[in-house]
Formats: C-alpha cells, sequence, structure tokens
C-alpha cells in the first residue's frame, strides 16, 4: 500500500488559499493573524491530520534536540543500560535519541556515526568496536562542530567528553579476592589490546600477580577471548594443559565467562572448589547460573545517566582551550558463588 503523503503548511495554505507565513503563524501563535483565520488553520489542521516538523523547526533554531548514540551491541546488558540511562535524563530535557548498532564493525561504526551527522544530531554518544583502529571518523564529528562524548570503550588520543570506569583496579581487585580465596594458577581472558579498556584490566591482572609474588605464566593468558564462543574454546585449551590453571578471570565480559562455566561443566570440573570464574560486567544471567558468577558491576544506568548530564553541563560553554572533562565511575566487585571457595 502507498504511503500517504505527509501533510505540510502549504497544503494547509492551499485549502484556504492563504499564505503558508499565515498558517505558520497562526499554528505557532507567534505574529499576528486575526482570531477567525486563527481559529480556522487550526482546525483545518486537525482535520488534515497535520503534524509538526519539530525536527525542522528545530533546526532553524540552530538545534535538533537530538542524540545519536552508537553502541557496539544493543542486546547486551552493559550497552542497553546505557542507553536506558541517557534516555532516562534526556527525556525530561525533552531531547530524543537515535540509537546505531555498530555489530564491532568498524565500517558500519563509520556508516553509524556518518549518518548521525548527516541526521544534524547535537551530539554523538560512542562507544568504539574491538574492530576500530583509526578514528578519523571521530575526528570529523569534532570538525564538525557536533559534541563528541565517549563512554567505556574510548580512544584515548581524542580530547573529548569522556565517562569511564577504573577498570585496572576493578581487575586488580577481581583477581586480589581470588587469590585471597586460594586460588594459585590464575588464567586470563584478555580483549583485543588495541582498545585501552582491556589494556587496563590486563595490567590489573599483573599487578595483582605481583602483590601476591605469583609469577606470570604466559599459557594462562589468551587473547582475544571476548565472546561466549571464544571463551570456551579458550578455557578448553586451558583445562587441557598439563598444568590446568584453577581459576579463570573472564576479563572481556560475563558471556566469555558463561563459556568458562558451560566447558568446566561438561568436562565434569566442579566450580568453584576445583576452578574458580570470574566475569565482567554483572550481567543480569550471572545471577541464575549454578553456580551464580562472580562478576564487576560497572553500574550501566549511572554511566548513562553521567554522560547526559555531562552533555547538559557542557552546553554553551565556548572555552576551547578547556580541557574536556572525564568522569570515572567506580566499579564494584560483587562476589557469588563462582569463586566461593572458602565461604
Amino acid at each position: 500500500m502507498k504511503q500517504k503523503k505527509r501533510v505540510t503548511i502549504y497544503d494547509i495554505a492551499q485549502k484556504l488559499n492563504v499564505t503558508a507565513s499565515t498558517v505558520s503563524r497562526a499554528l505557532s501563535n507567534n505574529g499576528y493573524v486575526n482570531e477567525a483565520t486563527r481559529l480556522l488553520v487550526q482546525k483545518t489542521a486537525a482535520e488534515l491530520n497535520y503534524k509538526r516538523n519539530t525536527l525542522a523547526s528545530n533546526l532553524r533554531k540552530g538545534e535538533s534536540k537530538t542524540i545519536g548514540v552508537v553502541v557496539p551491541r544493543i542486546n547486551q546488558n552493559f550497552f542497553a543500560n546505557v542507553i536506558a540511562g541517557i534516555e532516562d535524563s534526556t527525556y525530561q530535557k525533552g531531547y530524543n535519541l537515535v540509537i546505531c548498532q555498530s555489530d564491532e564493525q568498524y565500517k558500519k561504526e563509520v556508516k553509524c556515526v556518518n549518518t548521525l551527522i548527516n541526521q544534524h544530531v547535537d551530539c554523538i554518544v560512542i562507544s568504539v568496536s574491538v574492530d576500530s583502529l583509526n578514528y578519523d571518523h571521530l575526528q570529523n564529528v569534532i570538525d564538525q562542530g557536533i559534541q563528541l562524548i565517549q563512554f567505556d570503550r574510548v580512544a584515548d588520543e581524542l580530547q573529548t567528553l569522556k565517562v569511564i570506569n577504573d577498570n585496572e583496579q576493578a581487575s586488580f581487585e577481581a583477581v586480589c579476592h581470588m587469590l585471597e580465596q586460594g586460588y594459585k594458577k590464575i588464567a586470563l581472558l584478555e580483549g583485543p589490546q588495541n582498545l585501552n579498556i582491556f589494556r587496563q584490566r590486563k595490567n590489573g591482572y599483573l599487578r595483582a600477580l605481583k602483590k601476591f609474588g605469583v609469577p606470570v605464566n604466559s599459557a594462562y593468558v589468551v587473547e582475544n577471548a571476548w565472546t561466549k564462543e571464544l571463551g570456551a574454546a579458550a578455557t578448553k585449551k586451558l583445562l587441557n594443559l598439563p598444568d590446568a590453571p584453577d581459576a579463570i578471570f573472564a576479563s572481556t565480559s560475563d558471556f566469555s565467562a558463561l563459556g568458562v562455566l558451560e566447558v568446566a561443566n561438561g568436562m565434569q570440573i566442579k566450580v568453584p572448589s576445583q576452578l574458580g570464574i570470574c566475569g565482567y560486567s554483572n550481567e543480569a544471567f550471572t545471577e541464575i547460573t549454578s553456580p551464580s558468577i562472580t562478576t564487576i558491576d560497572q553500574f550501566s544506568m549511572d554511566m548513562g545517566r553521567a554522560v547526559a548530564n555531562l552533555y547538559f553541563d557542557e552546553l554553551g560553554n565556548t572555552n576551547t582551550s578547556e580541557i574536556p572533562k572525564t568522569i570515572d565511575i567506580k566499579p564494584a566487585l560483587i562476589i557469588r558463588g563462582s569463586t566461593s571457595r572458602k565461604s
């Protein structure tokens, strides 16, 4: 079925044999129009089901009242909660969100960003994909005069507003907890090292081992095990080593930790007595697995609200020489059954 043409002020003007400017003034109550004409225009607009083009109106004022958000995965609890946190604050200010998913692909991320630029959004909020090695598309956002806010996964080289976690300290605390529970051979499932958050998490892991005088075993460090499938594949290799680890820190995600747990269960390895498991992000499913999975809560809703509030706080700030603000939200270790060997 062919879509009906959207009614414009020109359609109303033609029907009433008046000028478009008269219709505009009558509908916006801005400028002189005699009362009879005003009421007739408003009645005709209702009959024709006229809807005001808010975007066009806002653009005439130099703003779109729209914020674009680009995330790697919409269906992950962490990113969904960040979006919800942003929306919670922006809705109260009369702003709309346009949500894009990069699917962890650099080319798709670039396309998302360019689409948002062409839609004249006032701000672009982004957590970069694992595939991103070049950030020219984000520099273009800055060059276009559009506010850019990075969260969680950020490009350090870009001078933008940022909302982050202390990933190194959170990982340090997680590994220290496992060592205190009596685990001595802790493996690390690490994410792509081109992203700062995964480098920081690895640094926390190494710092904890050093504090407890535990030597680093390179065989226990597995690169790019950041999905459930990759986590499971890495776990099979680790647990089949002659000197297998007795704990695995899935520093990339809870999905990776879930892959670890499924392999351990399949191999009839008891968790936590024979193998400790810790994930990252506090996905909803970590509470209902058997055993429940120790993880790190990044306070994603708070992160989303902080992103939105940072944008509104910076509105009208014309000081280009000022170093952009970075908000650091402290994550928290959530200790559950998968590492509670001494409880």
